[in-house]
């Protein structure tokens, strides 16, 4: 199977040398996406909803940039600096995938690679009619 990296354009991107996401076949994986921006500032300090939902709308577009979309998606993981804080990104989840109702993780974490950063969010999807 024919296998396409997706990137982002992120700095880190070459640094640490992943992708934002890679297609193999029907199969689309998009790493950890935190809220941050193109600069690499963090969106919504001290919002753990408002970061979720960025970090949802990003991968919203790296699905599609890879030919996917929401409704592909089988798995969200999420992870957490405060546990404190599973009700307001679960609303941003439900959000997103009330009717899609993929498989979903969420655990606490000691930290993000930014202090700033309560939230980071893996997804995985299948393209049904892929070819």
């Amino acid at each position: 199977m024919k296998r396409r990296n997706i990137s982002s354009g992120a700095v880190w991107e070459p640094i640490v040398g992943y992708s934002r996401a890679v297609r193999v076949g029907p199969w689309i994986v998009v790493a950890g996406t935190a809220a941050a921006d193109d600069e690499g500032r963090v969106v919504s300090p001290g919002d753990a909803y408002g970061q979720a939902v960025y970090a949802f709308r990003k991968i919203q577009a790296t699905l599609a940039k890879a030919g996917g979309q929401m409704k592909d998606v089988v798995r969200t993981r999420m992870f957490i600096t405060k546990i404190e804080d599973w009700e307001s990104i679960g609303r941003a989840h439900a959000e997103f995938f009330h009717d899609i109702r993929p498989v979903a993780t969420l655990v606490q974490v000691s930290r993000l690679i930014d202090p700033d950063m309560l939230v980071e969010i893996e997804a995985d999807a299948i393209v049904a009619d892929a070819a």
